[in-house]
C-alpha cells in the first residue's frame, strides 16, 4: 500500500465482511476494528476523513445500542470525520436515527461494494473539501481576495474574473441578492487596482432621498439652493483619483440617470448652482439586487446608462448556489465572533452543520453572520446546536431527504451522472467540448447522455 493512499477506518465485527470490504477499496489504507474500544484506537492513530460504522458491534452485535454509541464517540473526538453508517436490512428506522446524531450517510445491508466505494469518495471529498477550506482560512494570504471567504467553483471563478478587472478602468456592475457581499467586492476591485492608495467612496442611491441625490453626487456652490451656505463638493468630486462605488444604482431617478451617463461620458461634474466644468478621474463601480433589463423594458432605467455602466457585468450567486460555503464561512463567523465576546464557545454540533449546509439561507451571507452572531451569543456548551441556530425545520428537511434517497444502484448512479454533467457545464460555461474534457469523455458520449436524462444543449 503506498504512503500516499487514504485512510478508512472500517468498523465491523463480521470477518468474511472485513475481508470484502479490505478488497473493495483497495485504493485506500483500509484499517479494521472489530469493536468499539479498537475503533477509537484506530481513529486517534491513523486520523481517517471517512469511517463506514457497521451499527451492530459487540457487546450488542443484534442491535444498534453499541454502535450508535461509537458513533457519538468518534464524532466527539473527530467532528469533520464522515461516517458512513452500515444498518440491517429494513432498518430505516435506526438509519436515520443515526444521521440525526451526526452520521454523514448510511447503507443497508446486503453491502454493495459499487455503491459503498461511490458513498466513501463523496465522502471523502468533502472531508478534503473542508480541511482545505479551513487550511485557507487558517491563511488568509492564500485566500483568492482579502476579507472574502470563498472555496465554491461558482465564488472562485467570481474572485478570477475580479483580479482580471482590478488592474483595469473598466467601468464594473455587480449583481446579486441583497446579502451576497457586492460592496465587498467592490472593494477587493479597488484594493487590487491601481487607485488602492486612493480613497473608495461609496454612495447608496437607495438610502438617500431623491431630493437630496444630486446634491450628494455632484456638489453645489454657496446659495445654489436654500440653506446652501457654502460650496461643497459632491461625492462623484470626492472620489477623484481614486473608486467611486455607486450601489443599488437601480433605484437611481431618471432626471439623475441622464446626468449621471454625461459625467460617465464626459468624466466632467458641475456643481448645482455653478457654470463650471470639473473634470473627475475616478473608477466607477455600480452594484443593484434589481434586474435592470426589465427596468429598461419599463422604461424606468435607461438603456444608454446601462450600456455605460455594463461595460463589464459581474454576478454575484447566491449563498444556496455556493457549494460548501455556507459551513465554511458559518466557521469563520464563529471563530471571529466567540474571539470577540469571549465565549467558550469552539465549534459547531454535527447536526447544526448539517442544518446549516442544508437551509437556503433567502438573506445570503448577511443572514448566515446574523445567526452566528446570535448562536454564539445563546449558546450555553462548548458546541453551538441547532437549537441556538433556530435551524430545526433545517434539520428536519436534511432527514427527511436522507430518508428519501433511493436504495437503487442504477437510480444512484443516473443522479450522479446528471450532477456531474451539470457541473462540467457550469464550469465551463456551457462550452460543450470543454465539459465533455472535464468529465473524461467525448462530445458523442456528452451529447448521448444529455440526451439519456433530457437534458437539452444550452
Amino acid at each position: 500500500m503506498s504512503d500516499a493512499a487514504t485512510p478508512l477506518l472500517v468498523v465491523e465485527d463480521d470477518e468474511g465482511l472485513q475481508s470484502q470490504l479490505r478488497w473493495a477499496f483497495d485504493s485506500h489504507e483500509v484499517i479494521i476494528a472489530g469493536d468499539r474500544k479498537a475503533a477509537i484506537t484506530a481513529l486517534r492513530r491513523h486520523q481517517p476523513g471517512v469511517v463506514l460504522l457497521d451499527l451492530g458491534l459487540p457487546p450488542d452485535p443484534g442491535g444498534v445500542t453499541e454502535g450508535l454509541a461509537t458513533l457519538g464517540e468518534i464524532l466527539s473526538l473527530a467532528p469533520e470525520t464522515k461516517v458512513i453508517v452500515v444498518t440491517g436490512d429494513n432498518d430505516r428506522g435506526n438509519a436515520v436515527k443515526a444521521i440525526a446524531g451526526g452520521a454523514y450517510d448510511f447503507h443497508q445491508k446486503p453491502a454493495d461494494p459499487e455503491l459503498l466505494t461511490l458513498l466513501v469518495e463523496r465522502a471523502q471529498h468533502v472531508y478534503e473539501l473542508e480541511r482545505e477550506n479551513q487550511a485557507l482560512q487558517r491563511s488568509t494570504g492564500n485566500m483568492p481576495l482579502d476579507n472574502i471567504i470563498a472555496v465554491s467553483p461558482q465564488m472562485l471563478k467570481v474572485c478570477r474574473t475580479v483580479e482580471k478587472i482590478a488592474p483595469t478602468d473598466i467601468t464594473t456592475l455587480l449583481l446579486g441578492a441583497s446579502g451576497t457581499g457586492k460592496e465587498r467586492f467592490a472593494q477587493a476591485i479597488h484594493e487590487l487596482s491601481p487607485r488602492a492608495k486612493e480613497r473608495m467612496v461609496a454612495i447608496n442611491c437607495a438610502a438617500i432621498p431623491d431630493t437630496l441625490l444630486e446634491s450628494e453626487l455632484f456638489g453645489y456652490e454657496k446659495g445654489a439652493f436654500t440653506g446652501a451656505s457654502q460650496q461643497t463638493i459632491g461625492k462623484i468630486e470626492h472620489a477623484s483619483g481614486g473608486t467611486l462605488f455607486l450601489d443599488e444604482i437601480g433605484d437611481l431617478p431618471m432626471e439623475l440617470q441622464a446626468k449621471l451617463l454625461r459625467f460617465l461620458q464626459e468624466r466632467v461634474v458641475e456643481r448645482l448652482g455653478g457654470r463650471k466644468e470639473i473634470p473627475v478621474d475616478v473608477r466607477v463601480i455600480c452594484a443593484t439586487h434589481q434586474n435592470l433589463e426589465q427596468h429598461i423594458a419599463e422604461g424606468k432605467f435607461r438603456e444608454d446608462l446601462y450600456y455605460r455602466v455594463s461595460e463589464m457585468v459581474i454576478n454575484i450567486p447566491t449563498l444556496q448556489e455556493r457549494e460548501g460555503d455556507a459551513v465554511v464561512l458559518a466557521k469563520s463567523f464563529l471563530s471571529r465572533f466567540a474571539g470577540d465576546k469571549g465565549t467558550g464557545v469552539k465549534s459547531f454540533d454535527s447536526n447544526a452543520l448539517r442544518a446549516i449546509g442544508n437551509y437556503a439561507w433567502p438573506g445570503n451571507v448577511r443572514e448566515l453572520e446574523s445567526r452566528i452572531k446570535r448562536a454564539v451569543i445563546m449558546a450555553e456548551g462548548a458546541q453551538v446546536t441547532v437549537e441556538d441556530l433556530e435551524l430545526e425545520d433545517a434539520l428536519e428537511d436534511t432527514l427527511k431527504a436522507a430518508n428519501e434517497l433511493p436504495l437503487n444502484i442504477k437510480q444512484v448512479r443516473e443522479q450522479a451522472e446528471k450532477a456531474a454533467i451539470l457541473r462540467a457545464l457550469s464550469h465551463s460555461d456551457d462550452n460543450m467540448t470543454e465539459a465533455a474534457e472535464l468529465l473524461g469523455i467525448t462530445r458523442p458520449t456528452l451529447y448521448s447522455m444529455m440526451e439519456k436524462y433530457g437534458m437539452r444543449e444550452k
